[in-house]
């Protein structure tokens, strides 16, 4: 599936804007702060239902608007996300259902429906500048990636995640309140069998996706990536009961998970390899090279597991990669619709044929 078109009204820095995208490349350019990533950030919004970095949502407001809504035509359906703060302006117009409350609603065709089902009918991959530093972060960015890719190709994981995430808050409760000396522990036993059903499936489909990065090579690189995984069970549980009454909170399961990205290197001269980890051993080229990695990785993945090819987001990558991984970009480009952004034109006008299109902001 792609993208035809995209209008956004109160978006970012745009009051009322519209854009078509070709059925190949896009190429959006111009120079800083004029709102190139912006785009990219509307169509992930239709794509996941999330910003890739808006801490909250009303961040997405053009200042001083208070209805913001992004539309964007697929070669099927017309998708929609319209935020609406908690006092909307009446000038605006907007239908009366949105004046009563502020919030996010979500529309395929016209239809209103939840994120949950919303989520996953435009797929994409996006690839900007901070991702590259996604190796030395903190856990919960990593957690995070893996939870947007499975959850564009996995209904039951995007629904699986929800109730983990309510079990993990209500379980939590109840052991604040057994520290408190109000419950008991027998009030954790709904929430410890919904935690570990719904754990195992979030940690299964995340190997399942660690097991196919893994299987993919990189040209000229032994790269792979460690599943820290948290397992929950009921001994885990009872593992840690003291301590999880004391701290009042879960302390195992997939909300703990980690992934660490490994690099081969030559221990001996005797050719004996040994994989090290890339955040304490790698040089920013070499985890560079790894989140690139990840990323076609992740195009693959997409496409094996949906049957679609997604659409590829570059925000500026070229600006982050060495010269000698340009070309590779350049290759995957094609494979897909791609649209990318760029405020050195010039530099890479040349590497696209003459059916790519050109937007200047």
């Amino acid at each position: 599936m792609i993208i035809k078109s995209l209008k956004l009204q109160n978006f970012r820095n745009f009051g009322k804007k519209s854009f078509d995208f070709s059925e190949g490349s896009t190429l959006i350019f111009g120079p800083n702060a004029v709102g190139k990533t912006n785009i990219l950030e509307a169509i992930t919004l239709l794509s996941t239902g999330k910003s890739f970095r808006a801490g909250v949502e009303a961040e997405m407001h053009r200042e001083g608007e208070n209805v913001t809504r992004v539309t964007g035509q697929t070669e099927e359906p017309e998708l929609e996300v319209v935020l609406v703060s908690e006092a909307p302006n009446p000038a605006f117009g907007e239908p009366r259902q949105e004046r009563q409350r502020g919030g996010k609603r979500v529309f395929i065709n016209g239809v209103a429906k939840r994120v949950f089902t919303f989520a996953g009918t435009l797929k994409t991959v996006m690839f900007g500048p901070w991702d590259v530093g996604m190796v030395t972060e903190s856990p919960s960015v990593r957690r995070r990636f893996l939870d947007s890719v499975l959850g564009q190709v996995d209904r039951e994981y995007r629904r699986s995640l929800l109730s983990y995430e309510k079990g993990t808050r209500q379980r939590n409760r109840v052991l604040e309140r057994i520290r408190e000396g109000i419950a008991t522990r027998s009030q954790l036993l709904y929430w410890d069998h919904l935690v570990i059903r719904e754990g195992n499936y979030l940690s299964s489909a995340r190997e399942r996706f660690i097991d196919f990065v893994n299987s993919t090579t990189f040209p000229g690189e032994e790269l792979s990536i460690e599943y820290d995984r948290s397992a929950i069970s009921e001994g885990r549980l009872e593992q840690y009961k003291e301590e999880e009454i004391l701290a009042a909170t879960t302390l195992v399961g997939p909300h703990r998970d980690d992934i660490n990205f490994q690099f081969s290197i030559n221990t001996r001269s005797d050719s004996n390899f040994q994989n090290k980890s890339l955040a304490k051993y790698g040089s920013r080229g070499e985890q560079r090279m790894a989140v690139l990695w990840l990323k076609l990785a992740e195009l693959d993945f997409i496409e094996k597991e949906s049957g679609q090819r997604p659409v590829l987001l570059l925000d500026d990558i070229f600006s982050e990669l060495d010269p000698q991984h340009h070309e590779l970009i350049l290759e995957t480009v094609g494979k897909q619709q791609t649209i990318l952004t760029t405020a050195e034109p010039r530099k890479f006008k040349k590497n696209f044929d003459a059916k790519v299109k050109i937007i200047e902001l």
